[in-house]
């Protein structure tokens, strides 16, 4: 066999076997081709989502809130990137894994994108729109001195 034909065939088989690996991985996040964007799920969950830590495993009010309206947009929090990046550290898939651990507790753009998203679903926003002004940096807005307050803000400041 000639050598333009032996590594065209190589090719092929590689080629081949890359799709077959490919094939066979599972579905993996929301990848935008700006590698900015941290990984994020473009649709609803399908099954069900893993709790968030409980609220009072904290001390400071402004991470029980947070924890506390983490577990009402649970749905949301899932659809939403974080900025934190820690998709490439700690290999989350999405904002909610960020309150599904400690790892939100003590981050501030955890807690800032976790109560815009909450205010956003308050105010009637989708997760495609709320996601939208995550990554145009809404979140930074958030004013974390309302939730800083003793107490569950569960019934929630305006």
């Amino acid at each position: 066999m000639s050598r333009r034909r032996f590594a065209g065939a190589a090719l092929l088989l590689a080629s081949g076997v890359a799709l077959v690996v490919l094939s066979e991985a599972p579905a993996l996040p929301a990848q935008s081709p700006d590698e900015s964007i941290p990984a994020y799920h473009e649709k609803a969950p399908t099954g069900p989502l893993p709790s968030t830590v409980p609220p009072d495993s904290f001390q400071e009010p402004l991470v029980q809130n947070a924890y506390a309206l983490a577990a009402k947009i649970k749905r949301v929090l899932y659809q939403e990137p974080c900025y934190c990046h820690c998709d490439r550290s700690a290999g989350h898939q999405s904002l909610l894994d960020c309150f599904a651990s400690r790892h939100g507790s003590g981050c501030g753009v955890c807690l800032s994108e976790d109560l815009y998203a909450y205010e956003q679903t308050r105010k009637g926003k989708l997760p495609a729109q709320i996601r939208e002004g995550i990554i145009q940096g809404e979140w930074k807005t958030v004013d974390l001195s309302k939730y800083a307050t003793s107490g569950p803000v569960a019934k929630s400041p305006r």
